[in-house]
């Protein structure tokens, strides 16, 4: 619930609504206006908040400070026993990671007649993707095509995208779509069956295909049951903690450890993907995040030590609009199609400074601005925000359309005395996406034999920004392709004997490099306390 000194600030958003909604939209910024906000605002260009990396393929590149000290730590099992005579699982294609990616995969591997094995460090489906809220997009309108998608990915990306990557994102998109609505995923529709598709920051066109405010849940919900359905296996709370190669440096499985038992386990694969997900629980430079508790970055720590290339490791996506209040659910997403339906931000005198569906970078680096120049509004606990005007989406829309179309939002805010039909909500930017991860081919393949990676783990799709919905379907797309790739190279995989010599290299490596921060990883989980050990 709002204080009395807020609710006195509401006053000034509302009395300026009249006026803002008779002005029509803010003006977009110019290409000039957009590079300076970023460069002046946006955390990317902080250097302080990164470090070079000492060892391995990216020698020389920066990094985020977080992600470094993980890349320049020590292995997990550098001082365990492990027989790797011992193969508790064998099979085709392994799997590691349990959210939209890996589904998506193990079910085209599994088509190819793959035997699959799906591990996951938490609950299957536990992952960035069920956290989704906004949307995924796909050219499937008569007025849209893949060709003006992929301009608009690399326009969101600054023309940094690896051209392959992006235009194979919006050739396979119609597909995803078609793919997952086959399956029985919920979009919105039409009363006629037509797909309802809004505008996201960045878009030209409106293609964003939804459902409602949950749409990672709702793909993943599918995804789940239909790998269920194909009788895939899964293991739950076992973390991959190392890559298993063999003796012709081929990866060939992962040592994994039960979270619940405590046991380390050998899986052998003749191949191996790697859907481990996103870095937002690493909170780089001290910023909240709107990711999923297991997002620790494992599966960049994992490629690397094995010698997988990264690509655009350093720059890392802020959400602009996570919650800056209440403290209970601060960081928390606030989808971008809050703003696709009309809502938009004001400063403390309710003034608008930004147009409200620029990309996501520009628009969290003017927030970030307008709070630096105080004209933010301080919350209760001391943190900063600005207004984003909800109530204008019945406004403009109809009464009722935030209600309908942002159900699990509305409800979020209700819990804390919020009703953002009538109240601005109070946002700031959050740590929301890992634009970079290691670097992949169109079928997800990387420079390592038989490696795949697919998701928020893969490198090189969006290049310096990803627009709203393209995570959701690259995790389809990339996620098919990889699956569908490894299952066929399986086939004529022969698996020499195994071996973790890779780990002692890397070691020597950091010791040549004269590192020695007494950090073990991958993170697994992370820790919001320092008691115990």
């Amino acid at each position: 619930m709002y204080t009395p000194e807020m609710r006195e600030l509401i006053k000034k958003v509302e009395a300026t609504r009249a006026k803002r909604l008779a002005q029509g939209d803010f003006p977009r910024m110019t290409a000039e206006e957009k590079t300076q906000v970023l460069k002046e605002n946006h955390p990317d260009y902080i250097e302080s908040g990164f470090v070079q990396l000492e060892v391995g393929s990216n020698k020389g590149d920066r990094v985020p400070t977080e992600l470094g000290s993980l890349l320049h730590g020590k292995s997990r099992i550098a001082n365990v026993d492990i027989n790797l005579n011992k193969v508790d699982y064998d099979v085709d294609v392994l799997i590691i990671g349990g959210g939209g990616a890996g589904a998506a995969a193990a079910l085209e591997a599994h088509k190819t007649g793959a035997k699959v094995l799906i591990t996951t460090k938490l609950r299957f489906g536990d992952a960035n993707t069920i956290m989704a809220e906004g949307g995924i997009q796909a050219a499937d309108k008569p007025d849209d095509s893949p060709a003006q998608h992929y301009l608009d990915v690399l326009g969101g990306g600054h023309y940094t995208n690896i051209p392959e990557l992006a235009a194979t994102l919006v050739k396979d998109a119609p597909l995803a779509i078609k793919w997952l609505d086959d399956m029985g995923v919920m979009f919105d529709k039409e009363a006629d069956g037509t797909m309802v598709t809004t505008h996201g920051g960045g878009t030209s066109r409106k293609r964003m295909h939804a459902a409602a405010d949950y749409s990672g849940a709702e793909i993943m919900r599918v995804l789940r049951d239909e790998a269920r359905n194909k009788k895939i296996e899964v293991l739950e709370f076992s973390a991959a903690v190392e890559l298993i190669m063999d003796t012709e440096n081929k990866v060939a499985g992962a040592v994994l450890y039960n979270l619940e038992t405590e046991e380390y386990l050998v899986a052998k694969a003749k191949t191996v993907i790697l859907t481990t997900g996103g870095a937002g629980r690493l909170h780089y430079q001290g910023f909240p995040t709107s990711n999923h508790y297991g997002a620790t970055a494992d599966g960049l720590v994992l490629g690397y030590r094995v010698g997988a290339k990264l690509a655009f490791s350093d720059t890392i996506q802020y959400h602009p609009t996570g919650v800056a209040y209440p403290a209970q659910i601060f960081g928390a997403l606030v989808t971008e199609k809050v703003r696709s339906l009309g809502a938009t931000p004001l400063n403390i005198d309710g003034e608008q400074f930004v147009y409200h569906l620029e990309t996501r970078d520009v628009e969290a680096s003017a927030i970030i601005r307008e709070c630096k120049k105080g004209k933010g509004i301080k919350t209760p606990t001391g943190e900063n925000g600005v207004w984003l005007d909800t109530p204008l989406i019945d406004i403009i829309n109809g009464e009722g359309t935030l209600e309908k179309r942002l159900p699990a939002m509305l409800r979020m805010y209700q819990k804390f005395g919020i009703d953002m039909r009538k109240e601005p909500i109070l946002i700031y930017p959050t740590l929301h996406y890992q634009n970079g991860g290691l670097l992949i081919d169109k079928d997800g393949e990387t420079n390592i034999k038989n490696l795949f990676v697919a998701g928020e783990a893969a490198g090189g799709i969006h290049g310096r920004n990803r627009l709203m919905g393209n995570s959701l379907l690259d995790i389809i797309v990339f996620g098919r392709r990889a699956g569908r790739k490894a299952g066929e190279v399986s086939k004529n995989v022969e698996v020499k004997d195994l071996t973790l010599n890779h780990i002692e290299k890397y070691h020597n490596s950091l010791a040549e490099a004269k590192i020695d921060n007494n950090v073990v990883s991958p993170m697994l989980l992370p820790r919001y306390t320092h008691r115990g050990k």
